[in-house]
């Protein structure tokens, strides 16, 4: 998109319950604005819960040293903060800071109210939620097919077949983020062909299966070995291979890691970094960030600084002399114990 062909008024509203498609929009905006920040944007976030509304207005009447002229504010969980200042946000929107935009992430926004009739006169409105029934959904899902094959290309470096495409919607629930994770893990999986076709779809998606894989994900991410291995004895009796199911973990482990670097590096430089931050800059999928916070806080700076080698090492294990499934079995055990809590 270019800047010039797009206005988006002094006020932004993103709407809806999908995180993935909320964060999305966000990074589309921020390539949209050009701000040349790594964070997306020149201002950063405030939480709707607890922002003032006199700190956000002088926030966007500021004006940066770096960065380009545009200041804005990107306010999380704003329902909070709309229901207590909505009458000063209606008159922002109408008598805006030069070059400021307000972003407001909303999970409603009702059309009929005073100040979604002022935004949609004056500044934008972009739903976040996917439709439920009608012509809507099926447009929704033509794009979404279209997107889901652009992500395989552009970001996994893996061709998407369209029969693969349609399984996939059959066989998982019509949810962004999970099928978006679900093209992330398959690209891992499809080998040297570095294509995902139907067959592989079939062998790898289903709804048990899907959700018993991140469950044991999860459940070891979390410290919960017990929980983990039982997740892994039922995933193996169904079928799958411990082949396949390590570079899945190593997925999400791998993220967890180059987290734990990006805050290390930061502080050598005595640079301020959250670890939501640094999870996002590692490539934690967006509705996952909360979660995975959490469990980066379990895993802890020692241990996480070792998930390159454990992985590395299991990788050439299951390669190697722990090739047959009992023994490879052993070396996905020994990688959730050493993620147990202590």
């Amino acid at each position: 998109m270019s800047p010039e062909k797009h206005r988006l008024g002094p006020v932004c509203a993103v709407v809806g319950d999908d995180a993935f498609l909320r964060h999305e929009v966000r990074l589309s905006l921020a390539r949209l604005l050009d701000t040349g920040d790594e964070q997306g944007f020149a201002v950063g976030t405030r939480d709707g819960r607890t922002a003032q509304w006199r700190d956000i207005a002088d926030s966007l009447c500021e004006r940066s040293l770096f960065g380009n002229d545009c200041r804005t504010v990107v306010v999380e969980d704003a329902d909070a903060l709309v229901k207590s200042y909505r009458d000063k946000i209606e008159q922002f929107v109408e008598k805006p800071a030069a070059n400021a935009l307000l972003v407001l992430e909303l999970t409603t926004l009702p059309g009929n109210t005073r100040l979604a009739k002022a935004i949609t006169k004056s500044g934008s409105t972009i739903r976040c939620s996917v439709p439920q029934k009608g012509k809507e959904l099926t447009q929704f899902t033509k794009l979404l097919k279209d997107w889901l094959v652009y992500v395989a290309r552009e970001e996994c470096e893996v061709e998407l077949k369209r029969p693969a495409v349609d399984l996939l919607l059959e066989l998982l629930p019509t949810e962004v983020g999970v099928l978006y994770q679900e093209v992330v893990k398959l690209s891992l999986l499809s080998g040297e062909k570095k294509r995902i076709d139907a067959d592989l779809v079939r062998d790898h998606v289903g709804s048990w299966r899907t959700r018993k894989t991140w469950d044991m994900i999860d459940a070891a991410a979390e410290g919960r070995a017990a929980d983990a291995l039982s997740q892994l004895d039922k995933l193996l009796a169904a079928g799958d291979e411990p082949h396949a199911l390590l570079p899945q973990m190593a997925s999400t482990l791998r993220r967890f890691a180059a987290a734990a670097r990006l805050f290390e590096q930061a502080e050598q430089r005595q640079q301020s970094i959250s670890l939501r931050s640094a999870l996002e800059r590692s490539g934690m999928v967006p509705f996952k960030l909360s979660q995975a916070e959490g469990q980066l806080r379990q895993i802890g700076r020692p241990r996480a600084k070792q998930l390159y080698h454990w992985l590395l090492a299991a990788d050439l294990a299951l390669k190697g002399h722990n090739s047959t499934k009992d023994r490879a079995r052993r070396e996905l055990e020994i990688l959730i114990v050493r993620l147990a809590r202590t």
